[in-house]
């Protein structure tokens, strides 16, 4: 292998890769304002924002674009800036949102090749990237028979990760929907779906009455005195690394109690096994005859926690005012056949969520060895 060609390449492809700017082999152009006197919701031709959700698309225009595809938008500021998406429709974009439209060279390759460039960033506040920095940018390019080779293989990889990423939506989706049925709605005492022979209201009872709490074991580790193993160290929104040891042992629920990354969908989780948990989640077990904890951990995830939250920036759960939060519950028996069945569901969100990551990773590998 030569210094100026990647270690894994297509058969039939020899030469050296050459070392360009960006903005020589390009079309660099920054998104203006949107016409909204001809914006739609439904046309042609996509207008495109600077966003992560719906690909970015804010709308449409009939007739009237700027960028002519294939082309490669690329996120000029705030989050996922430096972000790059090929866009396969002729497409007008807005303002911090830029386009890249290659003279010679394929699409694709364009998106793999700047989504692995080390961005640094202009300012040191919101995080900002503009066309002259973006034209500066220095890149391996080769010849367009083997971008596009190298394209189309990573094409049909983010077809297969998208596939799998639209089950995962799927099941999420199933899994809210099953979770509106299957308990009462605000004020009522039954749920609209239920497992044969179970016809008794649920009950409202205060956390406090059907769990104890087991904050007292929790123990904060900074990062640099952890000891790497294989217990996963948890804080408000999930696993943060894996150490050696353990603070509590079997089933439980960890809830957020600041530091919570999304309110709207507060962190609650179930865990079993040995875990080690910091000061940043309280961690909650359901009481032997009162309730199951697979099926605490949904009824508390059906509560919205934001109004119980104080403080401003770093709102916080206080453990007093979580022990009084009211859940409505079944009996027992009936709330284990509900607990088996979500946790059966999330089973099946975790095994897909594996794959995607497995996939990232492979698609990673290749990245690194089939580009410079």
């Amino acid at each position: 292998m030569t210094k100026n060609a990647p270690e894994l390449r297509f058969k039939g492809f020899t030469d050296d890769w050459e070392l360009r700017k960006l903005g020589e082999v390009s079309d660099i152009i920054a998104g203006g304002d949107i016409d909204s006197s001809i914006l739609k919701e439904t046309g042609a031709f996509p207008v495109i924002a600077n966003a992560i959700t719906d690909d970015g698309i804010v709308g449409y225009y009939d007739s009237k674009f700027r960028v002519i595809a294939p082309a490669v938008t690329v996120v000029g500021r705030g989050v996922g800036v430096g972000r790059a998406q090929v866009r396969y429709k002729s497409f007008t974009p807005v303002i911090r949102l830029l386009s890249v439209k290659a003279k010679k060279h394929d699409a694709k390759f364009l998106e793999s090749i700047i989504n692995e460039y080390k961005i640094i960033m202009e300012s040191t506040g919101v995080p900002q990237l503009t066309v002259p920095q973006l034209k500066q940018y220095r890149l391996y390019l080769t010849s367009l028979a083997e971008e596009t080779q190298i394209g189309n293989f990573f094409t049909c990889f983010d077809n297969i990760l998208a596939l799998h990423q639209r089950k995962l939506d799927l099941l999420k989706r199933l899994k809210q929907a099953y979770l509106q049925k299957m308990f009462p709605r605000n004020g009522e005492k039954v749920p609209e779906v239920r497992f044969a022979d179970f016809d008794e209201k649920w009950e409202q009872r205060n956390l406090g009455e059907i769990a104890d709490r087991y904050d007292n074991l929790r123990v904060p580790i900074t990062a640099s005195e952890r000891v790497s193993g294989e217990t996963p160290y948890y804080g408000a929104n999930g696993i943060q690394d894996y150490v050696e040891g353990y603070t509590h042992n079997g089933e439980f629920i960890l809830i957020a109690e600041d530091g919570a990354n999304d309110l709207k969908n507060y962190p609650v989780n179930f865990v079993n096994g040995k875990i080690w948990v910091n000061n940043h989640a309280h961690v909650l077990q359901s009481k032997v005859d009162e309730a199951d904890n697979k099926f605490l951990v949904n009824a508390i995830n059906n509560i919205n926690i934001e109004p119980f939250l104080v403080g401003g920036g770093r709102a916080k759960l206080n453990a007093n005012v979580m022990m009084k939060l009211e859940v409505i519950i079944p009996s027992k028996i009936e709330q284990q056949k509900i607990g088996i069945f979500f946790k059966q569901i999330d089973n099946t969100i975790t095994l897909h969520q594996e794959k995607i990551n497995a996939l990232k990773s492979i698609k990673k590998t290749f990245l690194n060895k089939m580009i410079i």
